[in-house]
């Protein structure tokens, strides 16, 4: 198998790809013919620099054509694409170097900066050498003749007690989002299709290019901030059809601007955390379309979701997408991994996962028709607009201030992100106040990627902790300081 040749090659190669629009608003539209010869002769110059199969290529690139490009040249010659947020500071960047090591990272060369020393690199101006036609190319790489196990892409999921762990996705994957695509996701032939997520997490990956073209349709990719005052007239002016967006965007625009009809836009869809009924309705009443709720993991892929064709229960993050099996065991949602053809292989540094049932670690509720709703986490993963965040990170930022004796890192309820991150801090020295509380979330934003920061910080003389020394975060989440 090959997911260029499977997918790309099937199609007329005038027929629309993608349509990207620059930072700076330069538009460009893409046939398929065109995305596969430039990620073809992208693949070869990878070859070149001596990148091959099973080889791992970071990028660190924003929603641009060269990040869909340098992923399709993964796909072509097997590597495996590590796709990383360009939000990523040097320490997140340096455990991610150090876990997957990779054969060469592609990005912005500001962000490349970051990198360790000793990774080979091509930033955006040497890749945009390999995709002029003008210049002398190496030649195109051949698609290699692909078992479905693999690997194809690692994504980072965020952990609770230690740094971020690398999950590893085989090549079955990648075809194995037509599930998810005609079932939740639910773009139509010729359709154009906006994933608003920014590259490195598992939804971009899955959702920007890969569902829409599964589908038959193309995909939109915008460069630049989300303006909420925007955001409808883009959807309007470009004709976009189906939009896929994080909760915290539709609860902006929800609060922040004036929902109208929008004839083109046939179907809301989101994912990432759970999206409240208010917002919903208000959706429905100010635009007249349903927002189709959905549910995965890192680990997983898409496997619940708002059913195309089916009913929205406001709140719900819908039925299990067909085939697939699901379980609730004392409150927590378990997924028979047979059943998930999206379901990761391993994690990096672990041995394959082989048990017959994953444990998710969500606690969710099922009503008498099987729509499933999500009540909360098992753990302390915080999920904080659309993004994951392990305490972990953190709070590691937190302790490398010489202030800071010890921290702790939980969620707080939020009206519009869901949950932000709360950190309760007992000092070593400094005094608390506003002023160091502001410090400290500016030096978090320099150790670790800026979403990470703690929007609260409250002071205490200590933390609550077990006898075992461990600290008792249902204790902090509830609001609760020594």
């Amino acid at each position: 198998m090959n997911f260029t040749e499977d997918v790309l090659s099937s199609f007329p190669a005038a027929r629309l790809a993608m349509v990207t629009v620059a930072e700076d608003g330069e538009r460009r539209e893409w046939g398929f013919g065109e995305v596969l010869t430039r990620s073809s002769g992208l693949a070869g110059a990878l070859v070149a620099r001596g990148v091959g199969r099973g080889d791992v290529v970071m990028t660190l690139i924003g929603n641009r054509p060269e990040w869909v490009l340098a992923m399709l040249a993964c796909f072509r010659i097997g590597a495996v694409a590590l796709p990383c947020n360009t939000q990523l500071r040097r320490a997140d960047l340096a455990h991610r170097i150090a876990v997957s090591d990779p054969a060469i990272a592609l990005g912005e060369a500001s962000l490349l900066a970051q990198l360790p020393d000793g990774v080979p690199c091509m930033d955006l101006a040497e890749i945009g050498a390999v995709l002029d036609e003008e210049r002398p190319q190496e030649p195109p790489a051949p698609a290699a003749d692909l078992d479905p196990a693999d690997p194809a892409l690692i994504v980072f999921t965020s952990g609770t007690t230690g740094p971020a762990r690398a999950a590893v996705h085989p090549q079955r994957y990648l075809l194995g989002q037509q599930l998810q695509a005609e079932h939740w996701f639910g773009a139509r032939e010729g359709e154009l299709a906006w994933c608003t997520a920014a590259s490195g997490w598992s939804k971009s990956a899955r959702n920007a290019f890969i569902a829409p073209w599964l589908a038959g349709a193309a995909a939109y990719l915008r460069e630049g901030r989300f303006e909420p005052a925007e955001r409808l007239a883009i959807c309007e002016r470009e004709r976009i059809n189906v939009l896929c967006q994080a909760p915290t965007e539709y609860r902006m625009l929800a609060k922040r601007t004036e929902l109208r009809p929008v004839a083109c836009l046939r179907r809301l869809v989101s994912a990432g955390e759970p999206l409240n009924a208010e917002v919903i309705s208000a959706f429905r009443e100010g635009m007249g379309l349903d927002i189709h709720d959905g549910y995965g993991q890192t680990e997983t892929g898409a496997l619940t979701g708002a059913l195309t064709g089916g009913e929205v229960r406001d709140g719900s993050m819908g039925l299990p997408l067909p085939g697939i099996e699901l379980r609730i065991e004392e409150g927590e949602l378990l997924l028979k991994t047979a059943s998930c053809p999206t379901f990761f292989s391993r994690y990096i540094g672990s041995e394959p996962y082989a048990e017959e049932w994953w444990r998710t670690g969500d606690l969710v509720r099922a009503d008498a028709d099987g729509y499933l709703w999500f009540e909360g986490r098992s753990d302390d993963v915080i999920l904080s607009s659309g993004y994951r965040i392990g305490p972990f990170e953190v709070e590691s930022a937190l302790i490398s201030h010489p202030a800071v004796s010890e921290a702790a890192a939980v969620a707080a309820p939020d009206p519009e992100r869901g949950s932000v991150v709360r950190a309760v801090v007992v000092l070593r020295d400094g005094v608390p106040g506003d002023e160091l509380a502001r410090e400290l979330q500016d030096h978090v934003k320099r150790q670790t990627a800026p979403y990470k920061y703690p929007r609260i910080v409250d002071f205490a003389d200590s933390l609550p902790k077990t006898a075992s020394g461990k600290i008792k975060r249902a204790e902090l989440r509830a609001g609760g300081t020594t």
